[in-house]
């Protein structure tokens, strides 16, 4: 059964829910799901704006037909080639052989390296090119490396959309709720919008902001993202949040406490340092088992607050592997501007804190708070007033 719905009069929804998918790029976890958004404008002129993952391909194949209601498209945008968004673009263009695909020069030139599709009728498009449709013209914004280097936003000066690619999108499913409202977002979508945004895009924040700076200069009235929510209130909050996101600078005055333990000592440290951060009136702390916990949760965490706590022992005379993997993500995700510190066991070599620094020292404008906290084995009674100190400098570093 088809499940299409109107964002207005001439645009149609027509993506669906995939709530079966255990993980998003074979990495991430996504135990909320995940939405996948395709849209048609129906004017004098029909097109169709992307497509979706095969997961759901059923249900997009049920609502498409039910959006063109026995018309055919004249035109087929596809602003982004990732297969989670461009499953069905072979499928459209044997579906309908005159359908004209609008697309940049690198997207058609993905179509043959994808799906080894070459289409009969291309309309290639650059910034600033236009489109009528009728009642409608969309004019197109180039967003490179937001966050493939073929991406076009498409802007309808009509109403005021702009289909904005992974731009303003999320993990988790919909669950019915077409329209994001600032209440129940940051209720119920924020962390997962946050762990999408850092770990998809993150690394791409000056990117970001040049399609943030051009969207300044028009005047929008509605986001319409490939995943997550279609923003048509509430915008100023949205881009608030990508402007935080987008220039590293944290959201929250507050500590993200990750650690790494084997048997449990380290861990012990991390969790009390928690409990003496909260004591001394620090309520935003979060703590993180990166034994059980995907690392993409603590890159999220990273960008969310101003500073981090990592725990970690030493193994094979270096940093435990679940660590070591949660660093280079920040890193490869451009985490900086934070301020850290740091715990380090080690039984008879001590190497987890040298590796920590280390690699941390590669990120940019990352600040040490603090003397490392040296556990031997197990932490010690008389190692209390150290850890106080350490908690102490944390507090200091959040006024």
């Amino acid at each position: 059964m088809y499940a299409i719905r109107n964002v207005t009069e001439d645009v149609v929804w027509i993506g669906a829910d995939d709530r079966s998918m255990p993980i998003f790029e074979g990495m991430f976890p996504i135990p909320n799901g995940v939405s996948y958004n395709s849209y048609v404008i129906r004017d004098e002129k029909i097109i169709i704006m992307d497509t979706c993952d095969v997961s759901v391909a059923p249900q997009y194949w049920e609502n498409l037909m039910a959006a063109l209601d026995g018309r055919s498209p004249d035109y087929f945008f596809v602003g982004h080639m990732e297969p989670d968004h461009g499953a069905q673009i072979k499928r459209i263009v044997d579906t309908y052989p005159d359908v004209v695909v609008v697309a940049s020069p690198r997207a058609i030139e993905m179509m043959n390296d994808f799906y080894g599709l070459v289409p009969k009728n291309t309309m290639p498009i650059s910034e600033g090119d236009t489109l009528s449709l009728g009642k409608h013209t969309l004019t197109f914004v180039q967003a490179m490396m937001v966050h493939w280097p073929e991406v076009m936003f498409a802007y309808d000066s009509y109403d005021g959309t702009l289909y904005c690619e992974d731009a303003f999108g999320s993990f988790g499913a919909s669950d019915g709720q077409l329209f994001a409202d600032r209440e129940t977002f940051d209720r119920k979508y924020l962390d997962d919008a946050r762990r999408y945004y850092t770990n998809i895009v993150g690394k791409y924040g000056k990117h970001v902001q040049k399609v943030l700076s051009k969207a300044g200069g028009i005047k929008i009235s509605r986001f319409c993202p490939l995943h997550g929510q279609v923003w048509d209130k509430d915008l100023d909050y949205i881009l608030d949040k990508y402007q935080h996101w987008s220039t590293y600078e944290p959201e929250v005055k507050g500590v993200v406490v990750a650690y790494a333990s084997m048997y449990g000592n380290t861990e012990a440290a991390a969790n009390l340092l928690a409990q003496k951060l909260n004591e001394k009136g620090v309520k935003d702390v979060s703590v993180i088992n990166l034994m059980m916990t995907h690392a993409s949760y603590l890159v999220a965490d990273a960008f969310k607050y101003s500073n981090l706590v990592l725990a970690a022992p030493t193994y094979n005379n270096g940093l435990q592997p679940m660590m070591r993997t949660a660093i280079e993500d920040m890193a490869s995700m451009a985490v900086q501007k934070r301020k850290f510190s740091l715990i380090a066991n080690g039984s008879w070599s001590a190497a987890s804190e040298k590796v920590m620094k280390d690699m941390l020292s590669e990120m940019e404008d990352m600040t040490q708070v603090g003397e490392t906290f040296i556990i031997r084995s197990s932490m010690k009674p008389e190692q209390s007033a150290d850890l106080d100190a350490l908690a102490d400098a944390i507090v200091k570093s959040l006024e």
